[in-house]
């Protein structure tokens, strides 16, 4: 470098790797384009400080930046194609703006002199992801690479944090430049207005009947040391939002259990009667509020929302008091605040005892009861285990009857994404290889993205993942029965054989067919060091936790004769 901070010439690609390096990105997951050759080059020049992650398919690859991003709360960055590499990576950024993961996707770009021409692969990324991210850009000139990616970082990270979205026109990789390379920016977190920190514990010794509702994203190791702190000194039951459950210490005894889809209808009865509603990191979305019927939208409940973006206070249910802050700063300045005497001692252990009931495993019909292979995974998840879930009512198994301990994770797509938890499971054993990853996911969702298990044998990790199998796409087949019971159209499906299948890529293969087979399964799944797949054949009529297709058929009249099944699934 010389006196005026100039480096030597680069091309824009290794302008690029240098960036990223500079701004501490650490992993980077791709599927190659031509359109990014030269930022390839440059990556392999950095190949030292960055890990560069060959993925099968764009949405895997994104959905792995996502997963790399909820679990460490920092940025890493996606790599895709122009065209129809940014399409199918567009899952990945849908998912990481409404879970408000922090990522950076880069899609390979067109000449830029060759824009409107309608060129091969050509879109105008500016409109296709301006409702999916936080920002969306275009780099023409190279010289502004090092600008751009501090700048997307930056944004990535703040506020709400959320996806930043960065086209790179081909030819602009080319480009020899001399330019610096930026530091990072040191911002402070924001914190609480200590007036309102006041407010809320007033509030707080006011009520009767208290439930925290615990969300958001980038909790670090600190801040939910100071968050449990906070909820136990008050005696506060805590309840925590949809695909957030390893965000509170589940066996803890004001742990009352999850808020989304498949809850406890006791838990949302219960919940009714709250008259304060602490909203930690929670935007009171959809699922959590049970399709916006669970608070007056008015208010007359006071619910107090703690969250980092203001513009997302009172969105839809208006608030007593809002709080902007960073998510650890407010637990920090919490568990500092005096506690309150609490005078709802018995309200707290009859919500946890609400959760205790909902955990005791029913006796499901069938050789696989899926209830007691999840009380039994509890038992054999390490003390720090990742487990990550894909869409679908399979999940509901392990949010019922699993309780998740401090120091273990559970990641998922808050907006439903299918084929999220294989690519999310790979990512995470990738970035923490010495923990346990397990990856949950149903028959129809394996079959979207599976093929990802390619990548973990590539880059020597091995998840473990569960196949929840009922031969059909099980939550549309539940509304369907709703809807036109009997009248099934477009839910079944046809699997290979799952454990062959695995070990056709090399890994380790278990098929579950009875409920004493699952803990020495998952065993020797973790004794074979390999990526492993366990199939779990489940009772294909028990369509959620708490009913089966014959109890959404029950009282409804059968079609005629010759018009569709009148018994059993199919």
């Amino acid at each position: 470098m010389d006196t005026a901070g100039q480096k030597a010439p680069r091309h824009g690609g290794r302008v690029l790797a240098d960036a990223l390096v500079a701004q501490g990105i650490d992993h980077v997951f791709e599927v190659p384009g031509e359109s990014f050759l030269d930022t390839l080059d440059g990556l392999y020049d950095q190949r030292g400080a960055l890990k560069l992650v060959t993925c099968r398919f764009e949405a895997g690859a994104v959905t792995m930046a996502d997963a790399y991003g909820k679990l460490t709360g920092r940025p890493a960055a996606a790599m895709v194609t122009r065209g129809p590499g940014a399409c199918h990576g567009s899952i990945g950024v849908h998912v990481a703006y409404q879970d408000s993961t922090p990522m950076l996707l880069f899609i390979g770009q067109i000449a830029h002199q060759d824009a409107g021409r309608d060129a091969f692969q050509e879109v105008d990324y500016r409109q296709m992801f301006a409702p999916l991210a936080k920002w969306v850009t275009q780099v023409d000139h190279a010289g502004r690479i090092p600008e751009i990616v501090a700048h997307a970082v930056d944004v990535a990270v703040s506020g709400r944090p959320g996806p930043v979205v960065i086209a790179l026109s081909e030819e602009m990789q080319k480009d020899i430049v001399s330019v610096p390379d930026l530091p990072r920016a040191v911002v402070s977190r924001a914190f609480p207005d200590p007036d309102a920190m006041l407010r809320m514990r007033t509030l707080l010794a006011e009520a009767k009947r208290p439930v925290a509702i615990v969300g958001g994203s980038c909790w670090t190791v600190e801040g939910r040391a100071a968050l449990r702190r906070f909820l136990l000194a008050n005696n506060i039951p805590v309840t925590v939002g949809f695909r957030r459950q390893s965000h509170y210490d589940g066996t803890l005894d004001n742990f009352a259990g999850d808020l989304g889809v498949g809850s406890d209808p006791g838990l949302i009865s219960r919940f009714k009667e709250a008259d304060l509603v602490l909203a930690i990191g929670s935007r009171l979305g959809d699922a959590v509020t049970q399709g916006y019927t669970l608070l007056d939208m008015a208010g007359s409940v006071p619910i107090i929302q703690v969250l980092p973006d203001g513009a997302e206070i009172g969105r839809v249910f208006r608030t007593r008091l809002g709080i902007v802050a960073d998510l650890n700063a407010f637990a920090i300045a919490a568990a500092g605040l005096e506690p309150v005497q609490p005078a709802w001692s018995q309200w707290t252990r009859d919500l946890r005892s609400l959760r205790e009931a909902q955990r005791a495993v029913p006796n499901y019909q069938g050789k696989l009861n899926l209830g007691t292979v999840m009380r039994e995974l509890e038992s054999l998840l390490a003390p720090d285990a990742i487990v990550t879930t894909d869409a679908g009512n399979f999940s509901g198994w392990a949010t019922r009857f699993l309780n998740f301990g401090e120091h273990q994770r559970y990641i998922g797509p808050t907006n439903g994404a299918m084929g999220y938890s294989v690519p999310a499971a790979v990512g995470a054993k990738i970035a923490f290889p010495s923990r346990m990853v397990v990856s949950m996911v149903g028959d129809g969702g394996f079959m979207m993205t599976g093929q990802e298990v390619a990548t973990a044998l590539h880059h020597g990790v091995a998840p473990i993942v569960l196949v929840f199998n009922n031969g059909m796409y099980g939550t549309i087949r539940m509304h369907q029965e709703k809807a036109y019971p009997w009248r099934i159209s477009g839910t079944d499906l046809t699997n290979p054989d799952f454990r062959r299948l695995i070990e056709a890529f090399g890994g380790h293969g278990e098929t579950v067919v009875e409920t004493a087979e699952f803990t020495p399964a998952f065993r020797r799944a973790v004794a074979s060091g390999k990526p492993a797949l366990i199939e779990l054949r489940a009772n294909p009529d028990q369509i959620t936790t708490r009913a089966t297709i014959a109890d959404l058929r029950a009282g409804r009249t059968p079609p005629p004769a010759g018009n569709g099944p009148a018994a059993g699934t199919r």
